[in-house]
């Protein structure tokens, strides 16, 4: 009798012992998937953050329409942007027009907004010509953009047989800003544009998301 009873609580204890190994086998299986998404999540915010679609004609040659550029985002924590620095930068407010939002949109936005990767609509693509103190004019009897009184060579121009820009200026780069035109000068909204707004057409510095580091 006794042997029997011994059985059957040995039977029982060995009964309930697998529900728990199957609990715990569950909760290790929902902390990996758990892990696997964040870095999904983590991995998607950073490409979507730092990758953008090219759109427009004002950058080619170096750049076409449809090419994916890649950012550097940390490029210009302990440096300034420089001369010649193709850029990503935040357009609202100046190079980009305002856009009325529909619902759809927001509720878009809001949702990628959750894992932090809200889109950037006004970002734009151009070339650093001037950085803060900088003189820049327009142009030189060889047709040359002049930066502090030194010609500036630019091989990159889509049409380098031209004058630098279709029209005449000298402007001043104000403190923490930059000055920035396209390279196919001819067909490009860019700081010349916006000589009447606010800002002169100068672009603050930290509205610079990044330069790009890569064509796609």
């Amino acid at each position: 009798m006794t042997k029997s009873s011994s059985q059957q609580r040995a039977g029982h204890s060995s009964q309930s012992a697998r529900p728990a190994v199957g609990f715990n086998r569950w909760l290790l299986l929902s902390l990996i998937l758990v892990v696997m998404a964040v870095a999904a999540v983590f991995g998607l915010r950073a490409y979507h953050l730092n990758t953008y679609t090219i759109p427009s004609a004002s950058m080619l040659p170096g750049l076409q329409i449809g090419d994916r550029i890649e950012i550097d985002p940390d490029a210009y924590q302990e440096t300034d942007p420089q001369h010649g620095d193709v850029v990503v930068f935040d357009g609202a407010g100046s190079f980009t027009p305002y856009e009325s939002e529909t619902t759809a949109k927001r509720v878009r936005d809001a949702a990628l907004g959750l894992v932090g990767i809200t889109p950037q609509q006004n970002a734009v693509v151009k070339r650093i010509i001037g950085i803060e103190g900088d003189t820049v004019e327009c142009c030189d009897e060889a047709g040359r953009l002049v930066v502090n009184g030194d010609a500036v060579e630019e091989p990159y121009l889509a049409e380098p047989v031209r004058p630098a820009s279709s029209s005449p200026f000298k402007v001043e780069v104000p403190q923490n800003r930059v000055f920035l035109l396209g390279d196919n000068r001819y067909d490009s909204i860019d700081s010349r544009s916006l000589f009447g707004a606010p800002g002169g057409g100068m672009i603050q510095m930290d509205k610079i998301y990044g330069p790009v580091k890569a064509i796609r």
